[in-house]
């Protein structure tokens, strides 16, 4: 069992290997399957003037709010209601719609779009919430996704995520791309393309770094690279292996695998690549750290029992170092990441030969696989915990895909581009929650 994360790696370069080129900037595609066993009935009004936009700000809002499975789309059937006054309710009820979204757009003399909506209660007759904002035309998917989240959060309770960005490797040919993209797989950009393997991408929790391991010096290094200016630091370059970044939660330090002390072990780093200190000790190999949300503990994969299941170790207290086992249903258990809420943990089960995304509780260590397809790795949680983002394989070929954390809902974003793998889902950002509401 020692050689099983080598293997595991291998088998995927191997895939990345054998793609076909084509162009690097194809967009991902969305397909939905299943959803909710309750939906909530909703019709969405194209907004005033919207023709006139490059975008549709209605279309996005639907599409992401559909993609969800927790709403049941209602046809307008001509009705185009874009003021309160406007609304005549009885035509809504019988459409069967519990919620109403209502706008207008308008071109400003600079350019500039002026967008605004409003969410009714068809049942009480009465505005839920509204938005109004100022944007640039190429902005204009930004604020749809805004609107879409301020929606699901006043329909759901939940906090929306449609305004997070996703980061994922594309393979093409020889060629390498570490790409980010809308979370609905639109805005896809290279961050940076190399002919050697990138491989584990981790966003910051402030979502300007990706640190990631590149094998462009033939051997593996953890590098930490800022978005906005591309400028790039290789933090982890120590002798032997470097690999699979995770940051703590405040952003100032990251959890490592490396192999210079002999095996593979994971140290703590500071964000600068200072003062490494080694978190465990085992005779096996231990890989795929996470930190808990309240940076208090890392769950990771180890074979040090024998087979690859996942631990649990503290990083402070009197406890530290010391791993405890969380998982013992089958022989193969990997890629542990921890839920938002620090409540439970997805990660790659094996079952009847099969390797599936699964879901394990913390309190009662109980499992839920939540997928039934044959190769899927790296699960990565939505910011609100609702979704589990993970690489697949249809036909040979490397895609993303999605399921809600309960197994009702399954997404998967396809693309005509290439071998689409090690996805991880950006944080939600404040400055994506800046809002001026209207009455």
């Amino acid at each position: 069992m020692q050689n099983y994360l080598h293997r595991a790696s291998l088998y995927a370069l191997t895939l990345f290997l054998s793609m076909v080129y084509v162009p690097l900037n194809a967009a991902l595609n969305i397909e939905i399957f299943g959803g909710g066993a309750t939906r909530i009935p909703i019709a969405i009004v194209p907004f005033s003037a919207e023709s006139r936009l490059p975008q549709s700000v209605t279309t996005i809002v639907a599409a992401d709010l559909g993609r969800t499975g927790l709403f049941k789309l209602v046809d307008s059937l001509g009705h185009t209601p874009h003021e309160p006054e406007e609304i005549v309710y009885a035509d809504w009820q019988n459409q069967g719609a519990s919620a109403l979204v209502i706008g207008n757009t308008a071109m400003l003399p600079d350019g500039r779009i002026e967008v605004r909506f409003r969410l009714m209660d068809v049942a009480k007759q009465v505005q839920l919430t509204g938005f109004t904002s100022t944007v640039s035309a190429d902005q204009l998917r930004a604020v749809a996704h805004r609107i879409a989240d301020i929606i699901y959060e006043a329909l759901t309770g939940d906090i929306g995520v449609f305004s997070t960005r996703i980061a994922y490797v594309l393979k093409q040919g020889n060629k390498y791309a570490l790409q980010v993209a809308d979370s609905d797989g639109h805005n896809a950009q290279s961050i940076i393309e190399y002919t050697e393997p990138i491989i584990s991408p981790a966003w910051s929790p402030d979502g300007s770094k990706l640190a990631y391991v590149s094998f462009e010096n033939k051997k593996p290094v953890v590098y930490v690279q800022e978005l906005l200016t591309r400028n790039r630091k290789a933090v982890a370059n120590f002798k032997g292996s470097n690999s699979a970044p995770a940051w703590s939660p405040d952003g100032s330090k990251l959890a490592v695998v490396l192999t210079m002390q002999g095996g593979s072990q994971i140290f703590l780093i500071n964000a600068d690549g200072s003062g490494a200190q080694r978190l465990t000790q085992s005779s096996g190999i231990d890989t795929e750290p996470s930190f808990s949300p309240d940076g208090r503990s890392i769950i990771f994969t180890s074979d040090r029992g024998g087979s690859p299941q996942i631990y649990r170790v503290a990083i402070t207290g009197n406890q530290a170092g010391t791993a405890e086992r969380l998982t013992f249903e089958g022989s193969y258990n990997v890629s542990p990441r921890f839920s938002p809420d620090g409540k439970s943990f997805a990660y790659i089960h094996r079952h009847d030969g099969k390797f599936n995304v699964a879901v394990q509780d913390f309190a009662r260590r109980q499992v839920q696989i939540l997928t039934d397809s044959k190769f899927d790795e790296s699960p990565s949680f939505a910011p609100n915990g609702k979704m589990i983002l993970y690489a697949t394989e249809i036909g040979g070929r490397g895609i993303l895909s999605a399921v809600s954390s309960d197994g009702q809902t399954k997404q998967r974003l396809t693309s005509q581009a290439g071998d689409i793998r090690e996805p991880v889902w950006g944080p939600l950002l404040k400055s994506q929650r800046t809002n001026k509401f209207i009455n």
